[in-house]
């Protein structure tokens, strides 16, 4: 058996002013202010994939959108269309470090939105004037509308509202905050953000908070304990701020997006899902989910040939296994060990490999297969060979 080629880890995330070249052309993530596109917005974004790309685009686990296929011929007037729509940074630096999650189910005047902004153009002043450079893959969440439902998603500074209301800003990884007003909350996200560079948190340009936060300790006022919850289980149906609905592997075509701006603004979420702004009603439209859709059970990136790094297509393998998976349970469908359609551990995971896939149980992607080898032909005669004993 001939061992795969070790993925390369790039360390960075795509964005617009800096786009990275995928199996089916560049990838172009374009960051939302606040988690927010407007019907105006959508209503572009879906022209720009059509008319520059191969007209799919992914929603990702950072609650950010990316049109794919765009060709490099047409990479300049995707940077205009997306300037003229307000989704353009000044440069590649401050669009990298904009990385902010936003709770997709903040309420008008709650303050969340005014939290993000504020937070947004500090760090943005940050970058521009003190010269603050973080890794790429580092983040906020702004968690800030009742009780916190990013806490499984990727972040690394937090900002919660307490049972009792309170703000509470906390490292991640960390079971210690420190309670702070909204109005000096952003300026304290990001003397945190800084302590994390002064204190070795960045590597080869790499690093992540709760990495950092097992070897050191925390700075002086961290001393609140942060609420032990339970994880949030996102699922399509009715929410606070409107119709969350599931997609497939979290893509959609250009034209259901086109459909979607004549219907309400969109909140991004890290859960592959959008809410549609105020509906209380699914919308009909082909791509999106029904909350008992099987499809909702499983992760797949977009494998071969579209990412070159894959050793294998996983998404219509993903797809065949899902009515298989057992309710309550995920399946990971991975094309090779970088994970990155699911970073964290889950029941069920398929990496590819040379000849064939491995099976993980209760793990990520790098972890000890159970099983090596197994046909993507094997998996859809026998699926029982996931779960059984």
């Amino acid at each position: 058996m001939s061992a795969p080629p070790p993925p390369i880890i790039k360390g960075w995330c795509p964005g617009a002013l800096r786009p990275m070249q995928s199996g089916d052309g560049l990838v172009v993530r374009v960051r939302p202010h606040g988690g927010c596109l407007s019907r105006a917005q959508v209503a572009g974004l879906a022209e720009l994939a059509q008319a520059h790309g191969n007209g799919l685009v992914d929603f990702s686990a950072r609650a950010n959108l990316q049109l794919r296929g765009i060709r490099p011929a047409g990479h300049a007037a995707v940077l205009g269309g997306l300037n003229a729509l307000g989704l353009l940074d000044p440069d590649p630096e401050t669009e990298s470090a904009r990385n902010i999650m936003v709770t997709p189910f903040w309420q008008s005047g709650d303050g969340t939105i005014a939290l993000a902004r504020a937070l947004e153009t500090r760090l943005g002043h940050a970058v521009t004037h003190e010269g603050l450079r973080l890794p790429g893959k580092f983040g906020f969440s702004v968690d800030c509308a009742g009780s916190p439902v990013l806490r499984q998603a990727s972040a690394d500074i937090r900002l919660e509202r307490t049972p009792s209301g309170a703000l509470l800003l906390y490292p991640d990884g960390a079971d210690k905050g420190r309670l702070v007003e909204d109005h000096e909350a952003a300026e304290q996200a990001l003397t945190l953000a800084n302590w994390f560079v002064r204190s070795g948190g960045v590597c080869n340009g790499r690093g992540r908070m709760a990495a950092h936060v097992r070897r050191t300790p925390l700075p002086p006022g961290y001393d609140v304990a942060v609420p032990d919850l339970p994880p949030f289980v996102a699922r399509p149906g009715p929410t606070p701020g409107g119709w969350m609905a599931g997609l497939a592997f979290g893509q959609c075509t250009a034209a259901t997006l086109s459909a979607l701006a004549a219907m309400a603004p969109l909140r991004l979420t890290p859960w592959r899902m959008i809410v549609a702004e105020g509906l209380n009603a699914p919308p009909a439209l082909v791509d999106l989910l029904p909350a008992d859709d099987p499809l909702l059970r499983v992760a797949a990136c977009t494998g071969a040939p579209a990412c070159p790094q894959a050793l294998a297509p996983v998404r219509t393998l993903a797809t065949d296994l899902a009515p298989h998976v057992p309710a309550h349970t995920f399946l990971h469908v991975s094309g090779c060990a970088k994970g990155c359609a699911h970073p964290q551990a889950a029941p069920l995971t398929l990496v590819a490999q040379p000849e064939g896939f491995a099976l993980i149980r209760h793990g990520t992607t790098t972890d000890q297969p159970i099983a090596c080898n197994l046909s993507a032909e094997l998996l859809r005669t026998h699926p029982e060979l996931m779960t059984k004993d």
